[in-house]
């Protein structure tokens, strides 16, 4: 007696199935892997700009050698004082001379207050890290998101996350984002 060969089953309708599946799964889904700096660029100046002239003290440089150390002020700094060095910076709480001007101003929500003109000046080497830009980004960030949540929870008792538009707008206005950068330098040593 001989044996009867097995039926083999066609499966190229399932090969066709998986790959339906797997292009609406790709369809579907999102993959966040966006990673960058959340700024937007101010709009073009006219050709006829002349830019303000920006006093000594109402300065604070922040450069990044090739080798990923710091400076502030020609000082060697660390990136853990960086958030608290610039909070002091924008703020002046004490009025200090070394420190910037503040400029009294009408800002709807919050009445007179006095607004910085401090600017973070920050320069880096081409020979820079990434991550050595990014953590300095997210510092100086950092600094603007807790002053601006510090003068929300002042006058209004809320986050600046929890703020409407409108009142965000005027918590920008009281604590502008203030982050001048220079182009990279392009230093052969570093210290």
């Amino acid at each position: 007696m001989a044996k009867r060969a097995t039926p083999g089953l066609n499966t190229s309708a399932m090969s066709d199935i998986s790959f339906l599946l797997l292009a609406f799964f790709l369809m579907v889904s999102s993959i966040n892997t966006d990673m960058g700096i959340a700024r937007r660029l101010p709009p073009p100046l006219p050709p006829d700009f002349q830019p303000p002239e920006v006093r000594e003290r109402n300065i604070f440089q922040v450069k990044i050698n090739r080798n990923d150390r710091i400076l502030f002020n020609k000082e060697v700094g660390d990136i853990s004082l960086l958030k608290e060095r610039a909070k002091e910076f924008f703020s002046n709480p004490l009025d200090r001379p070394d420190l910037p001007e503040k400029n009294p101003t009408q800002i709807e929500f919050i009445g007179v207050y006095p607004v910085t003109k401090g600017v973070i000046s920050l320069q880096n080497d081409r020979g820079t890290s990434y991550d050595m830009y990014f953590r300095v980004q997210n510092e100086l960030t950092a600094a603007i998101n807790e002053l601006r949540d510090e003068l929300a929870r002042e006058k209004f008792h809320k986050a600046y996350n929890d703020l409407d538009e409108a009142r965000r707008e005027a918590i920008g206005k009281a604590i502008p984002v203030a982050i001048s950068e220079a182009e990279p330098a392009n230093k052969g040593g570093g210290k």
